[in-house]
């Protein structure tokens, strides 16, 4: 890989950047964190999307179940349950928030909509890079396991040759016996 990709993301863009997770493996962004980048409370946000339900179907929007709760709690993306204030927060993924902001109409809703797109597609061109480097890594650990397999052949015909120059040495060596003409 000998093009060096430059990423470069906002500050604002890298605060989204800090909040997408995983879960069910998807990338997504929890209702809390898009409430608080759109200066809105977490319950505002939920009764926007609910008066809208045809606009969130399962591949843009889900709840989290309790084991998804508390993996999210387990992993610090937020300190604790109470955080959730009682009820299962949403999570949404990058198609989910770009159809908040049809649902949530202002200025600051449309910005935070580019800044979140942004985010995700500059998450997916670094996990593109992370690829690559990890294709290039098992290329040359093959490369290094050949090599090895090589080497160590070299040295079982080195050790072969060591031998029989060994056993010449000591042929040459050896005591005659019989009759010696000198």
């Amino acid at each position: 890989m000998n093009e060096k990709i430059k990423i470069r993301m906002s500050h604002h863009e890298a605060r989204i950047a800090s909040r997408i997770i995983v879960v069910r493996g998807e990338r997504v962004i929890l209702d809390l964190h898009l409430a608080d980048f759109y200066s809105v409370e977490t319950r505002v946000l939920k009764q926007a999307v609910r008066r809208n339900p045809e606009r969130f179907p399962a591949d843009f929007m889900f709840e989290l179940s309790d084991n998804e709760i508390d993996e999210v709690v387990s992993q610090n993306v937020i300190p604790s349950k109470k955080h959730f204030g009682g009820s299962r927060p949403f999570a949404f993924t990058e198609s989910g928030v770009a159809m908040l902001s049809g649902v949530l109409k202002s200025g600051k809703a449309i910005e935070i909509n580019i800044a979140v797109v942004r985010a995700f597609t500059m998450l997916r061109k670094l996990l593109q890079v992370e690829e690559s480097l990890v294709f290039e890594i098992e290329n040359i650990k093959q490369v290094i396991l050949e090599n090895k397999n090589n080497i160590q052949v070299i040295f079982k015909y080195l050790e072969q040759f060591e031998k029989v120059k060994e056993d010449q040495l000591k042929f040459s060596e050896r005591r005659r016996i019989g009759f010696n003409r000198e």
